[in-house]
């Protein structure tokens, strides 16, 4: 496609004046999990070079492209960013805040294995700016962790995190999985407490989805592992609720806890519906009134790039659908219509435990939520999954345990 590599989407200036969050998604891993439906691939090594350096020139492209406006959050997903070696993560990151820079106190956050965080690593890390750890546990039984192909082990993963912490990383989060086939509750409560004793600033407790095509949904259809218990599953989450507010945790959002003040700012960014860039194979985006997603395979995106970069400037006065159409690395986008971001707002801000603000709603959408949703909200209030407080919508107890169902009223 035609490209218009310099050509600012019709409301830069708009953009440039707000911080954006960065989301950087880094592709690889040295074996992939059976529960994994995300974007990566495992021995590719030799793509991790020229993945580095298309994500640096894509960074600057659309750095020039938007005015180049200030980061709050920069998160590296995958995949497992840790995984790369630290002098690419550190040119990676230099190279997006010199296109992006960063607002003062903006969190850095790194997803991590445990094994990948040996002292060299982890005082790499954190000299080059990453000022936040999320640390993929997942479990602390052994059995459970080879059953989801991790490589490490519970001890392996409290090393790490005492390490991280030795190093002088004061935001960590460590992250579990509940509702495993063979998980019985003791292992999960012992996962629980154990995680808790350690004190990280954040938690992210995760249920199972088997996600089609998935290896592990794959055994569970041909009988080599058992169907994950549902009910077994919401008793986990209730054990967790209780165990982590008497730990003194906030519960703020549906699967997310944390120490006052140590929300992860990159995530509310999503769930608030704030502005937000993708970088890297497959990255998603929500800006400027557009969704958009970059091609998956990291061949193929390392290529787009480098057609972008090559293609001549065309003349400026394309509207922002010629801009997104002649972006070579997008595999596919869409213009954010009113119900859509209506929908949105519903079933992204109801994951947030102070639920959604009616008054906000009406401002931003200048209509009424009652006005769009007064069925849907007066039919789940009676069923007991919606509950009013004052100007806030929120999800009751049992909302948290059907979140997806209440969801689900909200889409057309």
């Amino acid at each position: 496609m035609a490209t218009s590599a310099n050509k600012p989407l019709s409301d830069t200036s708009r953009i440039a004046s707000h911080p954006l969050s960065l989301y950087v998604h880094v592709p690889f891993c040295l074996s992939k999990c059976p529960y994994c439906d995300f974007n990566t691939y495992q021995g590719m090594e030799h793509a991790m070079s020229p993945y580095v350096e298309a994500a640096m020139q894509e960074g600057r492209l659309w750095g020039e492209r938007l005015g180049n406006p200030l980061a709050a959050t920069v998160f590296f997903g995958g995949g497992t960013p840790s995984y790369l070696g630290a002098d690419q993560l550190g040119m990676l990151l230099s190279s997006l805040v010199a296109s992006f820079p960063l607002t003062e106190g903006a969190e850095v956050t790194a997803e991590a294995n445990p094994g990948d965080l040996d002292e060299s690593k982890l005082h790499a890390m954190l000299h080059m700016g990453i000022n936040r750890l999320s640390i993929g546990a997942q479990s602390l039984d052994d059995g459970l962790l080879q059953m989801l192909g991790r490589r490490h082990t519970a001890a392996g993963a409290l090393a790490a995190y005492r390490r991280a912490r030795a190093t002088g990383f004061t935001n960590i989060s460590l992250d579990l999985m509940y509702g495993l086939p063979h998980q019985s509750m003791e292992q999960w409560q012992t996962s629980v407490q154990g995680v808790i004793e350690l004190a990280p600033e954040h938690l992210s407790l995760y249920g199972l989805t088997l996600e089609p095509g998935t290896g592990m949904d794959q055994q569970v259809r041909r009988g080599l592992l058992p169907e994950p218990d549902p009910d077994l599953a919401a008793d986990m989450y209730e054990h967790a609720r209780e165990a982590m507010a008497d730990a003194g945790y906030k519960h703020y959002e549906i699967s997310n806890w944390c120490f006052p003040g140590y929300q992860s700012q990159h995530n509310l960014a999503y769930w608030q519906l704030k502005p937000y860039l993708g970088i890297g194979p497959g990255a998603h985006s929500n800006l400027g009134g557009f969704r958009f997603h970059n091609v998956k395979l990291p061949a193929h995106y390392a290529r787009s790039v480098q057609n972008w970069s090559d293609t001549p400037v065309r003349a400026p006065g394309l509207d922002d659908h010629a801009t997104l159409e002649s972006t070579p690395t997008l595999e596919g986008y869409e213009a954010t219509s009113p119900s859509t971001s209506m929908a949105e707002t519903m079933f992204l801000e109801l994951r947030l435990l102070e639920g959604i603000s009616l008054s906000e709603f009406h401002r931003r959408h200048g209509v009424s939520l009652r006005a769009v949703y007064g069925a849907e909200v007066d039919d789940l209030v009676s069923i007991g999954l919606l509950e009013s407080d004052g100007d806030r919508l929120k999800l009751t107890s049992e909302g948290l345990l059907l979140s997806n169902q209440v969801f689900m009223r909200f889409i057309d």
